[in-house]
């Protein structure tokens, strides 16, 4: 009896590690997936639609900050108010003050410094998509007393809307070289592995610096009908890439 009970002990042992191997098994199990990548890219070239101009007026006085501060003023009126008149605020133009400052000027001589002048700046920027009129507003600001343009940025208005549309076109070349590969290989795609994608642009924003002096002594030379300052917008390109990877069976 004994033997009959030590017998059926060993094999329900054996049979106990029999079942625990195979779950084991089991767990461990990892189905291979292959996969095949692509790389692939696009761009698209751009004519710019908006400006930006940074117009400063700088007015000095030597025996009173009130004093430069009036002129200033004087003078930021105007410009303002001539520029506002040239902008169209329907689509979406507009003028801001970007910085103003009011301090005093020294000079230093032998070590000893000894007070100058005193300086007031008002700095504003013209955002507009009018760009037809870019060189006529610098010329009419610097006309009515602005000392200095400091910079002309173009920039394109739906940047993120044309990344987008050459984003989907690179995935989609990037899709088409996979599944050339995936076939000539005799299998087929079967869902995505990876896929990553970047959009940038060369060739914006574009800065001018004009020397104030020069342009004012140009624009004294000519008559009211004469033309306006040169522009060249130029073109923004945008590039787009794209890594993808696919699975495969």
């Amino acid at each position: 009896m004994k033997k009959i009970l030590l017998g059926a002990l060993i094999v329900s042992i054996i049979a106990g590690v029999a079942a625990t191997s195979g779950t084991a098994s089991t767990i461990q199990t990892v189905e291979e997936r292959g996969y095949v990548s692509a790389n692939a890219s696009t761009d698209k070239e751009l004519v710019p639609d908006t400006a930006e101009i940074s117009i400063s007026v700088v007015t000095y006085d030597r025996t009173s900050l009130q004093n430069a501060t009036d002129e200033n003023k004087l003078i930021s009126d105007k410009v303002i108010s001539e520029l506002k008149g040239m902008l169209n605020t329907v689509a979406g133009d507009y003028v801001k003050t970007a910085n103003f400052r009011a301090n005093q000027l020294y000079k230093y001589n032998n070590g000893k410094r000894t007070f100058d002048k005193h300086q007031v700046s008002n700095s504003i920027i013209i955002h507009t998509k009018s760009i037809d009129k870019v060189g006529t507003m610098i010329d009419k600001a610097i006309s009515l007393g602005a000392t200095d343009v400091s910079n002309l940025n173009f920039t394109v208005s739906k940047y993120d809307n044309e990344c987008d549309e050459i984003l989907a076109a690179a995935t989609k070349k990037a899709r088409a070289q996979a599944e050339i590969m995936t076939k000539a290989a005799g299998s087929e795609i079967t869902g995505i592995k990876a896929l990553s994608g970047s959009c940038s642009a060369s060739g914006a924003p574009r800065r001018y610096k004009y020397a104030t002096n020069m342009v004012m002594a140009e624009s004294a030379s000519m008559d009211a009908a004469g033309p306006s300052t040169p522009i060249e917008v130029g073109t923004v390109k945008i590039y787009a890439n794209v890594d993808a990877s696919f699975f495969v069976k």
